[in-house]
């Protein structure tokens, strides 16, 4: 079943020479601080010319998508994926041509997407959850726009698995 064409949201690189396609109401978009995605985001941001990846306080936002609604519609060949360990599933994505973020993917059987929300133009979901907070570095507060949790909250849990149930029925 093709996937609906409306309420398509465009990510894009620094540059414009990427653009990334999410169809659909994104599963959540949530703010992580677990020490993968502080790692992660602190090797992309040593990249050359890279933009800042985590936000003031931290925390790395994402919007997060079934994997089956989002696709690259413009400059494929200009990603490539870092891991932090060779034997990590995750890949943080990156577009080579301006070192901009642009989301992660997994190597295992997870069916969703985590797309960088800087790289989202005008109007974006609000911060729906701040989720291992316990791995969040000492910046100061953390902002009150959103429940915090110290871990993956049940919430957020719930839409994930709610998101893989949709997805098998091609919903």
């Amino acid at each position: 079943m093709p996937v609906p064409t409306k309420n398509v949201s465009v990510a894009s690189c620094a540059c414009g020479g990427v653009e990334l396609e999410a169809s659909g109401a994104p599963i959540a978009s949530v703010v992580c601080y677990c020490d993968d995605c502080q790692e992660g985001s602190g090797q992309i941001e040593a990249l050359p010319n890279a933009r800042p990846v985590r936000d003031s306080d931290g925390g790395t936002a994402y919007i997060v998508y079934r994997k089956d609604r989002v696709k690259c519609s413009k400059g494929a060949r200009l990603l490539k994926g870092y891991k932090i360990s060779e034997k990590s599933v995750t890949n943080r994505v990156v577009a080579t041509c301006c070192n901009s973020a642009m989301f992660l993917s997994f190597d295992d059987a997870k069916h969703w997407v985590d797309v960088y929300s800087a790289r989202f133009k005008g109007d974006i979901p609000p911060v729906q959850m701040r989720v291992c907070a316990k791995f969040r570095p000492d910046t100061g507060q953390v902002p009150s726009d959103a429940p915090v949790y110290s871990g993956y909250s049940l919430k957020f849990l719930a839409k994930l698995v709610a998101a893989k149930i949709a997805m098998r029925l091609h919903l």
